[in-house]
């Protein structure tokens, strides 16, 4: 494995900014690579509630991207937060939260990778003590801030609602964290973390935030709304659900058929040979892009139909999840 104290400063940075919304701070992170001493710590937690698909991918590549910097790896199965969210009784969860973990497996993490079952350490007395701890510090506003999407749009929400974002803060303590990494949703918690941990006397995280992918639709991704493929989805069925989904014409912005390119098609494509668009010749024959920019220019200039793009995209993605589909079997429907 390559060491992340190797080779040139800039070009790792690079490669840890490479498509993602930002970093809390780069600066922070430079020293952090830069001082070498110890093998840092980075985390996502993932709260076992439902499949894992496309829109996580961009969260699966920086991880693995981190790990191969030498990064130590950490995925918390968020069990007792799935519980707290009314995802179903713990049976079911921790059902759930294998599933995942052979997920993120199938997806290319190393064997490296440390699974951690929140209900291992959350229920100590520690813990709970420096949740209430963290509760006496933070407002009810700022706690109702960092509460998901959902959670905060409902009239009626619960206490438990409430501490599932304290408890993210300390979960972030207690794993020893150098870096969260998590979609740009996770901001606000981590700002709250950010903030909150040296007050009680832990390290603040240095914070990686990766893109939302919208759904096939246009709209958010959403398992209710099924607009997402799944990583084990079969081919017939990605075949269908892209050949549906949005496209429309020249529109490059909130266009999930570009997003699908951008940030899952060109990572996963090799740098030499580039992205090859397959088209008839009447149509103006194959055409290979060696960067995302250059593809969504033509696209934009209307040089690229969006039935092209959409063809292509199953082809690829196809490619893409094949050896995870290959890796993972044929799991039960979460």
């Amino acid at each position: 494995m390559v060491s992340i104290y190797s080779g040139n400063a800039d070009a790792r940075m690079k490669r840890l900014e490479r498509n993602v919304e930002e970093i809390v701070t780069r600066e922070e992170l430079e020293r952090a690579l830069a001082a070498g001493q110890l093998k840092l710590r980075a985390y996502v937690g993932f709260e076992p509630s439902g499949s894992v698909h496309i829109g996580h991918l961009p969260l699966i590549t920086k991880l693995k991207e981190l790990q191969a910097l030498g990064f130590h790896i950490i995925v918390l199965l968020a069990d007792v937060h799935a519980y707290l969210n009314e995802k179903g009784d713990f049976e079911h969860i921790r059902e759930t939260a294998d599933y995942n973990r052979r997920c993120f497996s199938a997806a290319g993490l190393g064997d490296e990778t440390e699974y951690i079952l929140g209900s291992s350490f959350q229920l100590d007395a520690d813990y709970m003590l420096d949740v209430l701890r963290l509760a006496t510090l933070t407002t009810e506003k700022r706690a109702r801030r960092s509460m998901d999407e959902l959670s905060r749009s409902k009239e009626d929400r619960k206490v438990s609602q409430m501490l599932y974002p304290l408890m993210q803060v300390m979960d972030i303590a207690y794993l020893n964290i150098d870096v969260a990494v998590g979609g740009i949703d996770q901001r606000k918690i981590h700002m709250l973390a950010r903030e909150s941990l040296p007050k009680l006397g832990f390290k603040p995280p240095i914070c990686i935030h990766t893109p939302l992918l919208i759904g096939l639709d246009g709209a958010k991704m959403s398992s209710s709304l099924g607009n997402y493929i799944s990583v084990h989805e079969p081919e017939e069925e990605i075949e269908r659900k892209l050949k549906a989904a949005f496209c429309p014409p020249r529109v490059v912005t909130d266009n999930p058929m570009l997003q699908l390119y951008k940030y899952l098609l060109f990572e996963a494509a090799d740098a030499n040979n580039g992205l090859t668009i397959e088209r008839k010749p009447e149509y103006g024959g194959d055409v290979t892009y060696h960067s995302y920019e250059h593809f969504e220019r033509d696209y934009q200039l209307g040089k690229l139909h969006p039935q092209d793009v959409k063809q292509n995209a199953i082809r690829y993605l196809n490619e893409l999840l094949a050896p995870v589909r290959k890796r993972l079997g044929v799991p039960k429907t979460f």
